[in-house]
């Protein structure tokens, strides 16, 4: 029977590291599934698998250098507020802290994911549509969640703290996730998915205070605005991204200096420090458009063959995808303003941590600016035009920065140089953390039924629509018309 589990958790650990934490791969294997469910010949079911694993790709890699660079430069004892750099210090810190090993985090996410499929199954009693899809995000996140399991209950059991870490964590990939249901198909127009990312919570909440800018007819959206004269080059995104990316990594790069991104090899020998600038830049542009041209493909890709799992083994749900779906619909400037301000407020919190002479000094993260901010931004303008497109990424900066600096400091991550640092982790996961630590298990049960009663409540303000949003969006639609 032992050697049937070693057995098993090497496949899984296998699947978990080749497949799952790649969202390319993860994505084309849905659909691959999705399509074979549906009973598709197998040509096209290949065809859709290479589809949605071409068209799912990212931006990061490009830019992770620069972000090294500005802490090694100048030898900043700081924390990052990036996603892979707090995966990257629990790895280091947990065998440290807690005598525990990094490899418990893949049968947590297991875990969890079970959790959070059995309760959209259950739809019917627990109201929850989506399932978290997003691989790389979900490994990320359950070893954050096991660090701040394991600063509240430093003694708790290996089975315990898997158990209880997975039912919460369950819990928030299923309710963050079904929270992003109804604005992502207001966004997208029936586009059928959730998202599944870092932000949930926080795109939910900026996309409802964004309602409130609509009674300001005089607020337009970015894209109702045409700028006059030379202005006029900034109505085309590719052009506006460009020029502003330019400035913003322009400058970073000129302060991180040609002698030191030689020495650490970002830049070859010979090579010209001014077109490394500008390829380093531009190529932000370039990157973003292919996502949002190929967002559109795999996004059909993935809700068409979604019907196959949703109608055989998950009836009426929905994928919960990558965040960075969403950039593809809406205003296509809204992205780049979402990173502008969100980077704006970054630094000002930055500025007063400084000032303030916090005990973390933080670097900010390029994940958060970007997919948090941005996406914000993408909500926003859609619900409340250019004024909530510019002020809630810049909340949200603020928010991300002091946050993440707090929580990471009493929990004892700062330490180990990096924090997960999105906004539900610098919001949501702060007062999970609080609940746990100070009511112990009675604050565990508090946070699950907390959780569990938000789509309770989402369901109570509109019984009718609430599914029908999903099962057939075009009948919602004629159902909103007619209610109001």
């Amino acid at each position: 029977m032992e050697k049937i589990g070693d057995i098993l958790l090497v496949i899984w650990s296998y699947f978990a590291k080749n497949i799952l934490t790649q969202p390319a791969f993860l994505i084309g294997l849905i659909v691959f599934v999705g399509y074979v469910l549906l009973k598709r010949p197998l040509y096209e079911s290949i065809s859709g698998f290479l589809k949605a694993t071409v068209g799912s790709g990212g931006l990061v890699n490009n830019f992770r250098p620069i972000l090294v660079g500005l802490k090694d430069r100048f030898q900043l004892h700081a924390m990052v507020t990036d996603p892979y750099f707090g995966q990257n210090a629990v790895t280091e810190g947990i065998e440290k802290t807690f005598g525990r090993t990094f490899g418990d985090t893949m049968l947590l996410l297991l875990i969890a994911f079970i959790f959070n499929i059995l309760l959209v199954r259950f739809r019917k009693y627990t109201k929850l549509r989506a399932v978290f899809t997003t691989g790389n995000v979900q490994v990320q996140q359950a070893a954050t969640a096991f660090w701040l399991l394991l600063f509240c209950f430093p003694q708790l059991g290996r089975i315990e703290v898997l158990l209880v870490m997975g039912l919460i964590l369950g819990c928030y990939w299923a309710v963050g996730s079904n929270l992003t249901v109804d604005i992502c198909q207001d966004l997208t127009e029936g586009a059928g998915f959730a998202v599944a990312h870092q932000q949930m919570f926080g795109i939910y909440l900026f996309a409802k205070l964004s309602e409130r800018f609509k009674k300001n007819k005089s607020n337009k959206r970015l894209e109702d605005i045409e700028l006059p004269g030379f202005l006029s080059m900034f109505n085309e995104n590719m052009v506006a991204t460009s020029i502003l990316m330019l400035l913003f990594f322009g400058i970073i790069l000129l302060v991180l200096g040609q002698d030191y991104l030689l020495k650490a090899g970002f830049m070859q020998p010979g090579q010209s420090f001014l077109f490394y600038i500008l390829q380093t830049s531009l190529m932000f542009a370039v990157y973003l458009a292919i996502l949002q041209l190929g967002v559109r493909t795999f996004v059909a890709e993935l809700t068409d063959s979604f019907n196959g799992i949703s109608n055989t083994l998950l009836p009426g749900a929905v994928p919960g995808i990558d965040i960075a779906a969403t950039f593809a619909f809406g205003s296509s400037n809204a992205v780049t303003v979402g990173f502008l301000f969100g980077a704006l407020g970054q630094f000002v919190m930055i500025m007063l941590l400084i000032l303030l002479k916090s005990p973390t000094i933080v670097v900010a993260g390029f994940i958060p600016l970007f997919f948090d901010n941005a996406a914000i931004a993408v909500f926003s303008n859609n619900r409340g035009g250019i004024k909530a497109a510019i002020i809630f990424p810049f909340i949200s900066g603020l928010i991300q920065v002091g946050g993440s600096a707090l929580i990471a400091s009493w929990v004892g991550l700062s330490q180990f140089g990096g924090y997960i640092g999105m906004f539900d982790w610098a919001t949501v996961w702060p007062g999970i953390t609080v609940a746990m630590k100070f009511l112990g298990f009675i604050g565990v049960a508090l946070v699950v039924v907390l959780l569990l009663a938000i789509p309770q409540l989402q369901y109570r303000a509109d019984p009718k629509g609430y599914f029908l949003i999903v099962d057939d969006y075009d009948a919602y639609l004629e159902y909103k018309a007619q209610k109001a």
